[in-house]
């Protein structure tokens, strides 16, 4: 049995206010035709199938035409529900799509009751978990202590072995969660990174998940792999510039009779790429070496001391994608550190406290010429009208 393992397709995500729905379809389109070239036989989609619990029906029309682009290639599906679905909507109909070939799991009291597929070498048990949210079900299982996700998802892998030691035979487990051993430079999401500066994330270990042929895991949107048959297959599009240099793909992984025989991945189009670009303003808008990312979407890094005038309608006349400006300016020594005491103290001339004011807002830079005569001009005119 070959199997094509992908997750995490957010269908309905925006990238910095653009619409991702027709890069998706393009990408999505070529997974389509990788299932039929390489003969798969099923597809398991691992969580986060759409990226809100309320799809645009834009949305729905891509997912449709993408779950019957795979039946026609000739392979069944299993989808499983994210964090980011809504299960009652993307369960919607599932009993009769799972007559169709199409199997969505969405409620969390199937876990542990496998849909089952044979192959020359007998049965394949698939068994999905759905996100497993603790606070909402934990009254679904009352005989166990639910108050963290690992506590949730090692009472579901617990349902899981139970029913397959008495099946026996080769498994497949799809999950959706952060397991341990993913580093944050391998593209987590933006709410992952969140939860990882509070302290917060719920981590489950990789024992727990241990023990089966291969697990497809969601959740995290790159590649990455964590135990021998224990994987994420990342997100199939760039969804921020922090996945900039990560592939997008899916893993193909071939069964034999004693459980998998290989593991491959296969590459997905990228359909505009990803540039993080640093210097000053007229660096970015002038210098050759930046002349290859005129067509890609750009994250601009100002490097310049002093904001600049209109940035984003100056680079988007070179970058006409440039989507988003951050302003990192390079930091300058400005000598010993003085209190805002020293700074404004009694007795310093007005124009030297706005130059010294200046100086520590723009890293190192005081007033220019121009500037120094308007304020000049200013305390003067303010002088005048006192002594007035």
């Amino acid at each position: 049995m070959r199997i094509l393992h992908t997750s995490d397709w957010h269908i309905g995500r925006s990238f910095h206010g653009h619409s991702t729905l027709d890069a998706l379809r393009e990408v999505l389109r070529d997974l389509v035709r990788q299932v039929e070239q390489n003969g798969v036989d099923l597809v398991v989609v691992s969580g986060d199938v759409f990226d809100s619990a309320t799809p645009a029906a834009g949305a729905y029309t891509l997912l449709t035409d993408v779950l019957h682009g795979i039946r026609e290639a000739g392979a069944q599906v299993v989808v499983t529900s994210g964090n980011h679905d809504s299960a009652a909507r993307l369960g919607f109909q599932s009993r009769f799509l799972g007559a169709a070939g199409v199997h969505v799991i969405t409620d969390p009291l199937t876990v542990g009751e496998p849909l089952t597929f044979h192959d020359a070498h007998g049965p394949v048990h698939v068994y999905p978990v759905p996100y497993l949210e603790p606070a909402l079900v934990r009254h679904l299982w009352p005989e166990a202590e639910i108050r963290t996700q690992e506590q949730a998802m090692r009472h579901a892998m617990s349902l899981i072995s139970a029913d397959r030691a008495e099946r026996g035979g080769r498994s497949i487990v799809m999950a959706h969660c952060f397991a341990a051993g993913v580093e944050p430079t391998q593209g987590v999401e933006r709410e992952i990174r969140q939860d990882l500066r509070q302290g917060s994330l719920d981590v489950v270990p990789l024992g727990d998940l241990a023990g089966h042929d291969y697990v497809a895991l969601g959740h995290i949107h790159g590649r990455a792999t964590l135990a021998d048959g224990i994987r994420y297959s990342g997100a199939p599009l760039h969804y921020s510039f922090g996945e900039a240099d990560k592939p997008r793909g899916a893993w193909i992984l071939d069964l034999d009779a004693d459980g998998i025989a290989s593991v491959e991945w296969t590459d997905l189009p990228v359909p505009r790429r990803l540039a993080v670009l640093r210097g000053t303003l007229d660096e970015l808008l002038s210098d050759p070496r930046f002349d290859e990312h005129t067509d890609d979407w750009v994250c601009a890094v100002l490097t310049d001391a002093v904001p600049q005038p209109e940035p984003m309608r100056r680079l988007q006349k070179r970058f006409p994608h440039c989507a988003t400006i951050q302003s990192d300016p390079e930091q300058v020594d400005t000598g010993p550190e003085r209190s805002y005491r020293d700074r404004v103290g009694r007795g310093r001339p007005d124009p030297q406290v706005v130059d010294d004011f200046l100086a520590f807002v723009r890293a190192g830079d005081g007033a220019s010429d121009a500037e120094r005569g308007l304020v000049a001009d200013v305390v003067s005119a303010h002088r005048a009208e006192e002594s007035a």
